[in-house]
């Protein structure tokens, strides 16, 4: 389980697949969690891995902090396993 942890300094990172595909922007960070405007490409299967599948957010789509395998000072990049 990762121990990564999301601030308000994150807002801005690009969020990406373990491959290295573009999944969307940190938007927010609210009460411990960190939100995603999603890239509009990205593929329903993903979606639904990440728990965003039937969901309308219009201020971002939660970012579980399970799903995040590490934060650099330009990304947060996933987790293989989804």
């Amino acid at each position: 389980m990762s121990t990564a942890q999301l601030t308000n300094d994150d807002i801005g990172k690009q969020v990406v697949a373990a491959d290295g595909t573009a999944v969307g922007l940190v938007s927010g960070y609210r009460y411990g969690t960190a939100y995603v405007d999603p890239d509009p490409g990205i593929t329903t299967k993903l979606k639904t891995a990440l728990g965003w599948e039937d969901t309308d957010e219009e201020e971002g789509y939660p970012l579980q902090e399970a799903s995040i395998a590490t934060v650099t000072d330009d990304e947060v990049r996933l987790r293989s396993d989804l």
